[in-house]
């Protein structure tokens, strides 16, 4: 049984192009008082609300204290290679694995204005993220505001509803322990670092029989070289973008692979198809000292069981300092009005997914950056930053705690009206049509409050919502990788147009292409698509 630590493990080059500052995110801002802001982590979401307070007019925060917070020896969170993690139960830094590759373009993933150089493939392999996180640390100045291999242990609030301040405690790389005082919280470190882990009757007794080699059930938070299981007869466990990948990068090498998919095995494969060799299998019911048994009587013999089942929404530092409640089993915002609240997948009462309603600090005090999935993260991270830096600004930007507290019971019906529970689905934005509205309503809030210039134009491109509709172009891409003209495709590919315009064709290239050949799925597994 894996250990949980009590820590929060936090989250390009010349040839980019300078960075096209949106017209509509223009700044109007009033004298500000000064402020003292922590920021935990270094990661995408912790640079970019690191670079919207620092992009407020000088003469408004000259008088500003801003750290960040990494525990980490560099910037960019998970795209930050951790290439042998320790065993468990000791938690990796990152999942991430090194034949990791985006399984979104590229174009997708960038903070507005600011493109991947030209010639990086729409689906590249990590390396190009954190190339492209690290220039724009570099281009911006931001490594002087961030203070490596400091672990926050805990952050604790001292004073009342209306005013006080943040007792943060960290320890650096040596075990000294330090504390200081900060008027604002933002929690930037990220969602995926603690596993989740399921647990069956009988896991026990069949990882305890005397077998060479020895058997393993282990989280995908570990893996890192699929060699590892050649020959073996494999069984991952869920049905996420890494447990196809994984699937993916096994298949030619295992004896044997099975996918367990709760619920409805027969859905669409929104991760994309499974190898051709995989055997789709039902949720687990138990095991047994030989086999692993589903929930429809059927058993199979592996040697290893890989878990793809997620990761637990926790901030060990802000259970800690007595900020959050980690409670598996909280189920409503009304059960919970005096505190701050995670059921493991749901953060609560947060209005807008990023101030915390608690009302023993005021609503600007704690905000939490990046917590949303579903949605791409940069710009959404922009978008949520521009808020939370003018809550801090100005705290009459925010409504009214009861006014806040209604929108979010309003939100959550609305999901439940659509038969989503917010409570299980957590931080997910449903759709792309929803994740664009998000951003937009965000901004365009703040269009409305003055403190952000209306241009007329919306904070999310047009191009940026209709990548949600194309629905062919990763296998589009794909065929292009296993035809070897990536480079060709993308060659002069550089302002965001461009890339814009790339997508489209790519998608339509691929459509027409399925409509000729009238193409079927045992075709299409032949590029791992």
């Amino acid at each position: 049984m894996v250990t949980v630590r009590q820590i929060i493990l936090s989250l390009i080059s010349s040839q980019l192009p300078p960075p096209e500052i949106p017209s509509n995110v223009a700044l109007n801002l009033p004298n500000g008082d000064s402020k003292s802001i922590a920021i935990v982590g270094a990661g995408v979401a912790g640079l970019s609300m690191l670079k919207t307070l620092l992009d407020l007019p000088e003469q408004q925060r000259t008088t500003w204290d801003i750290v960040v917070f990494e525990e980490r020896a560099n910037i960019g969170g998970i795209w930050l290679p951790e290439p042998s993690p320790k065993p468990p139960p000791e938690i990796p830094e990152t999942p991430l694995y090194p034949l990791l590759h985006t399984n979104t373009p590229i174009p997708m993933m960038t903070y507005p204005g600011l493109p991947f150089p030209k010639g990086t493939h729409l689906f590249p392999s990590h390396e190009h993220v954190l190339a492209y996180i690290t220039h724009y640390s570099d281009r911006f100045n931001l490594a002087p505001h961030i203070q490596f291999n400091q672990h926050v242990l805990s952050a604790s609030w001292h004073g009342s509803s209306t005013q006080g301040n943040w007792n943060v405690t960290y320890s650096n790389q040596h075990n000294a322990t330090q504390s200081r005082l900060f008027d604002h919280l933002i929690v930037a470190s990220g969602s995926l670092h603690i596993p989740r882990i399921p647990h069956w009757r009988g896991e026990r007794e069949w990882l305890a029989k005397n077998l060479s080699p020895q058997r393993e059930l282990m989280h995908s938070i570990w893996y890192r070289d699929p060699s590892k299981y050649r020959g073996k007869s494999v069984l991952i466990v869920g049905d996420s973008a890494s447990g196809r990948d994984i699937a993916s990068q096994l298949a030619p090498i295992v004896r044997k692979l099975y996918i367990s998919i709760r619920g409805n095995t027969n859905k669409d494969d929104s991760h994309g198809p499974l190898p051709p060799n995989a055997i789709r299998m039902p949720g687990i019911s138990h095991f047994t000292a030989d086999l692993v048994v589903f929930v429809n009587d059927s058993a199979i013999e592996v040697d290893t069981v890989l878990l793809a089942t997620g990761y637990e929404m926790r901030k060990p530092f802000l259970d800690a300092g007595g900020v959050l409640t980690t409670d598996p089993t909280a189920r409503s915002n009304a059960s919970y009005s005096k505190a701050l609240v995670s059921n493991t997948r749901y953060i609560f009462p947060l209005y807008k997914h990023i101030f915390s309603l608690s009302p023993s600090y005021p609503p600007n005090a704690l905000a939490f950056i990046g917590l949303l999935s579903g949605i791409p993260n940069c710009p959404a991270d922009l978008a949520q930053s521009l808020i939370v830096a003018h809550a801090i600004r100005d705290p009459s930007v925010l409504p009214s705690r009861k006014r806040m507290l209604q929108e979010l019971a309003t939100q959550e019906q609305e999901l439940r009206n659509e038969n989503f529970d917010p409570y299980t689905i957590g931080h997910l934005m449903v759709d792309g049509k929803r994740a664009s509205d998000y951003q937009d309503d965000l901004v365009d809030y703040l269009k409305d409050k003055g403190v952000i210039a209306d241009d007329g134009h919306k904070f999310v491109d047009k191009w940026r919502r209709e990548i949600f509709t194309y629905r062919y172009l990763k296998r589009g891409w794909k065929r292009i990788e296993a035809l070897g003209v990536g480079d060709e495709w993308t060659r002069d590919v550089e302002r965001e147009e461009e890339w814009a315009e790339l997508m489209e064709k790519v998608n339509s290239w691929q459509e027409e292409y399925e409509g000729r050949q009238d193409i079927e799925d045992s075709v299409l597994v032949q590029y791992n698509i």
